[in-house]
């Protein structure tokens, strides 16, 4: 899960993901990142941790860190948040099969970014809950509510 700076959307994206999995006795491994630096090492953003608090849902301790061409190594699938997060990750990929891993948790639709408006915290979670229970479907062949 990607997206700008790992405090908002990707570690809401990561926990819902991890959780629906959990859920579903999926053994996968799920992790986020950014594709900035400014928050490595930190936390969630509080407004993050707080409103997947009330889904019953503990992100309280991830750690925020950058994405590297690594990544590509270590994931199946990455799930970017909007347009932007994915032309920065593109421009890691070292060769067709890293590109190929990489697209929209939403496939043509944008997660926004909640950071500048504390009222959008609760329907950001929605849209990433509804992407991933889509993503479970597909991958995981499991019909979810």
């Amino acid at each position: 899960m990607v997206c700008l700076g790992n405090i908002c959307r990707s570690p809401l994206a990561e926990g819902v993901m991890q959780h629906l999995a959990d859920e579903h006795n999926l053994d996968w491994t799920v992790d986020s990142a950014g594709t900035g630096s400014w928050h490595v090492g930190e936390g969630p953003d509080r407004r993050s941790v707080r409103t997947a608090q009330r889904f019953g849902v503990d992100i309280s301790k991830q750690v925020c860190r950058q994405f590297k061409a690594v990544d590509f190594d270590r994931f199946d699938l990455i799930l970017v948040m909007d347009n932007n997060n994915l032309s920065d990750v593109l421009s890691l990929a070292r060769n067709e099969q890293d590109a190929a891993k990489v697209r929209l948790l939403l496939n043509d639709k944008e997660v926004p970014d909640p950071y500048y408006d504390n009222n959008q915290f609760e329907p950001v979670y929605r849209l990433i809950e509804g992407g991933c229970k889509d993503i479970i479907r597909e991958y995981a062949h499991l019909q979810i509510d």
